[in-house]
Order: structure tokens, then sequence, then C-alpha cells
């Protein structure tokens, strides 16, 4: 590696700050989740620990006084929180008496958002870390190596570092340029049938007397921040999971990241009901939204549809009038497409240490691929626009 040299932290807090988001500033898909201070809220709050089953390893590679490269992987002994399931792969090296856990995530906790995860000056330094993690999950007897929703240069430094590539399906909405006029506009693109469902549902929330309001920044109260927390707890609970995330870590996203973050709060009869959080790319020099992300949500009362108006019309009216390019709904759910999230395929890396599971593994993606690509041609024909 010539002159360069790989430091390995436990801690984020090891890591300069300014330092790591300037790398991730000159990536070409950055996002909120891979700033430091997500990361280390992350890691001060308790929520992505070793006692939650994420050991924090951050790589760092340096030139002289120069960091070249930076990533966060997590020794993990449990799949839980990735959404790019490999249970399948877990469960086949258990009954062949084999050892999956412990093995190294390259991600960012609970979070499946495509974007640059080996933050990187230039290709060289991408390349080196990619070789460098391979590396070390050898010398440190690991499973395996998985990069969860890279974006494509990632991809690439992880293919020449010899890692398979499976793909995925997510559902977006793009805001086509110059940009929809209002909500009605947008409603004007889709055919007859999806915009008078979408009309209806937006009339039964209305009907039932819910309004919402919304708020962006430092404008989130300390008692909105406490209400969303109460329906973000209350919706893993209902599904028998506890929530991921803890109250410490959002409020340490108030503290210090605040610009990434938007609120939605449905009430009715002057009394919150519900909220819908959303997260924010935006222009550095501008401060201007560029993306937003569906991330979070709950409610306390059920009202019909509230739902999908809290998590895809009020942001998707948001992000039109505010000009962003385009709005994430997030893993999984071909509903999304009713409401004109289209979808877009994202990308894992994955390394096994297993010549034979390799192999296996390799076989499998590449059924799964084809059976991926067939799917995106299906979902493609059900387009919820107008004809052409």
């Amino acid at each position: 590696m010539n002159d360069y040299v790989i430091r390995v932290v436990a801690s984020p807090s090891d890591v300069s700050p300014q330092a790591w988001n300037a790398l991730l500033a000159a990536q070409a898909e950055p996002s909120p989740f891979m700033r430091h201070e997500y990361l280390a809220a992350l890691h001060e709050s308790g929520s992505a620990t070793p006692e939650s089953g994420w050991t924090a390893q951050f790589f760092t590679l340096w030139r002289g006084d120069t960091l070249e490269a930076a990533c966060p992987v997590y020794v993990k002994d449990h799949s839980y929180g990735e959404y790019v399931f490999d249970w399948a792969w877990a469960n086949a090296y258990q009954q062949h008496g084999l050892a999956y856990y412990p093995k190294a995530t390259v991600a960012v906790p609970f979070t499946p958002v495509p974007g640059a995860r080996l933050l990187a000056r230039d290709a060289a330094g991408r390349a080196l870390l990619a070789q460098a993690l391979v590396a070390w999950c050898k010398e440190s007897e690991l499973s395996s190596l998985h990069l969860l929703f890279g974006a494509e240069a990632d991809i690439e430094a992880c293919t020449e570092a010899g890692l398979m590539l499976r793909h995925t399906v997510q559902f977006h909405w793009q805001n086509p340029a110059p940009g929809y006029a209002d909500f009605e506009a947008f409603l004007a693109s889709l055919s007859h049938d999806k915009r008078k469902k979408i009309r209806q549902e937006r009339r039964k929330v209305a009907d039932a007397g819910v309004s919402f309001r919304w708020s962006r920044g430092t404008d989130i109260t300390r008692a909105d921040w406490d209400f969303f927390y109460r329906c973000y707890a209350r919706t893993y609970r209902e599904h028998g999971n506890p929530p991921y995330l803890t109250r410490d870590f959002f409020h340490r996203m108030a503290d210090t990241l605040p610009e990434a973050w938007l609120l939605f709060v449905a009430e009715r009869e002057g009394k919150p009901i519900a909220a819908s959080l959303i997260a924010l790319a935006t222009d550095d020099g501008t401060g201007r939204p560029l993306v937003a992300y569906g991330r979070y949500w709950g409610a306390v009362e059920r009202v019909d549809c509230l739902h999908f108006e809290a998590c895809y019309y009020q942001p998707l009216a948001w992000c039109i009038a505010h000009g962003v390019q385009r709005f994430e709904g997030g893993a999984q759910g071909e509903h999304k497409m009713a409401r004109a999230l289209m979808p877009v395929k994202t990308t894992s890396a994955h390394w096994l240490a297993h010549p034979a599971f390799a192999d296996a593994v390799e076989r499998f993606l590449e059924r799964e691929g084809e059976g991926i690509e067939n799917y995106m041609d299906h979902l493609g024909e059900r387009s919820p626009f107008k004809a052409a």
C-alpha cells in the first residue's frame, strides 16, 4: 500500500468530525446517515453498541496526516437491522456445523438508504479501503464481509476486491425537471384510477377532522420530539419488537444534526395523534433540500388512511413545494407504486471466507439476480402514470 496506513478505531469520537464529513461531502452520493454526527449518535446513545450486537470498528486510511478514506464497519452476531436478508446463509452454515457469526458489515445500522459507504478522496483510496477490509476479515477469522446499499463507486471498488453483488428493490419518487407546480399537477400526471384513489384516501383523513403541521430543524420543539418518539416506540411495540433507536439518539440528533430532520404532526381537535419523521439531504452551499427520506412514523389513534397521508402525501406535497428532487420511501412495499414511488434497484456486495459456501452463494445470487430483473420488468409494466 506504499505510503498509506490503515488505522482502526472503536469509536467515532476517535475520528475528526471535520475530516470525516469533508470526505462524505466529496462523494457523489452522500446522505445525512453517513455524517459523523449520525454515526456518533448511534454509538453514544446506546442504539448501535456491542450490547445490541453492533460492535463498531471505524476504518481510516491515512497518507501522512491526511485522511484519504474511511468507513464504518460493524462486527455482528446477528442480522437484525440490515434489510438485506442473509438468514438462509446463516442457517446453511449452522446446518453444516460452521459459524456464520460473527460477521463484518459495512452499513448504517437500521438504515436501508442507498449512498456512499466507502468514503474516499479518489478511486485508488476507495479500492485500497475495500482490499483492506477483506484482508482484515481474513486476519480476524470472520465468516464474511457485507457492504449494504452502496453507491456505484463503492460497488466498483468491491467488485475489484472480489466481492459478489446482490440486488434488491426499493421504491423512490422523482420530481421531474423543472418540478411539479403543485400537488394537483403531480396528480394530473397519474392515471385516472390512481389519481381517484389518492383523492379518496386524502378525503378520508380530512373528513375525520385530521390536519397536519410541519416543522424543520431547530423549529422542532422538545415536546414534538417527545411525542414523535412516543409514536415511534409504540409502532415497534405493536409489532412485538423494542425500538431500535433510543430517545437519547433523537435528542442528540436535535442537538447535533437538526438541519437533517423534517417532522409532520397530525392533529385532531387540537391534540397530536400521529407523527412522521423525514430526513433531508441538503446542498451544503445553500441548505436547499435535495433528497428526502421517509424514515419513521407512528400513531396513538387509528384513522383510516392516516399512514398514507402522513408518510407519503404530506411529504410529497412538501417536496413539491420546496423543489426536492427525490423522495425515497425505504425498503420493500409494492403498495408504494400506487403513490407514484417507482422501483429502483439497489446493490450490496458480499465476501464469504469459506470457498465452498462462496461458490454456492455466487450461484444463488446469479439465479436471484435474474429473478430481480424479471421482477423489475414486471413492476415497470404497472406504472401509475398516464400512458405516453
